[in-house]
């Protein structure tokens, strides 16, 4: 069983607004508005904003694709995590992070909703701890696979508001709200 981080404090999590990553995504202009409002109200509450970005062979660290969408940039100070893999837990010093930060809650944001948001979810709850996703601040791009077929990029968004808040961890709550609605302090606590 994981360890049930102590304490309460939130800390914002900015997973891939990366231009590269929101080209494509699904009503990115809407989701990028909400991604930076839920900042703003991170940082006018004093709760640490960490920032994820993706690198990759299509998103070549330093490239224009890599970058962050020019509506959201950190802040001096702000901490900046870079990943390769989906789990912004995975081969990263994020942990560590958290832990520097007493972090037990974390508010996630970001792209994309059926990979790298999805991925971090699971992991911060197998990790121990709270979970608010912000429903209306992540996003994805639709799939078409293989047999012709394709996975709606806003049925993936709706499928994994509907599902995350009915995860059920030992200790650990996981919940969803609107950028304008994100407690920063998890409800109950």
């Amino acid at each position: 069983m994981a360890t049930v981080r102590e304490g309460r404090q939130s800390i914002l999590m900015v997973v891939d607004v990366q231009v590269g990553v929101m080209h494509e995504a699904w009503d990115a202009a809407r989701v990028v508005r909400q991604v930076a409002r839920t900042v703003e109200r991170a940082r006018a509450a004093g709760v640490p904003v960490v920032w994820v970005q993706h690198g990759s062979d299509e998103l070549a660290p330093g490239s224009a694709a890599w970058q962050w969408v020019p509506e959201l940039l950190p802040a001096p100070g702000e901490t900046l995590i870079p990943k390769r893999y989906n789990s912004a837990f995975e081969g990263t010093a994020l942990e560590a992070e958290l832990a520097r930060l007493g972090a037990s809650h974390i508010v996630l944001a970001g792209a994309m909703t059926n990979f790298c948001i999805r991925a971090t979810a699971y992991g911060a709850l197998e990790r121990g701890y709270d979970l608010t996703l912000v429903n209306d601040a992540h996003t994805t791009a639709s799939l078409t696979l293989d047999d012709g077929g394709t996975v709606d990029a806003a049925a993936v968004v709706r499928e994994l508001n509907v599902v995350l808040p009915w995860l059920q961890y030992p200790g650990r709550r996981s919940a969803t709200a609107a950028a304008e609605a994100v407690e920063f302090v998890f409800p109950g606590a």
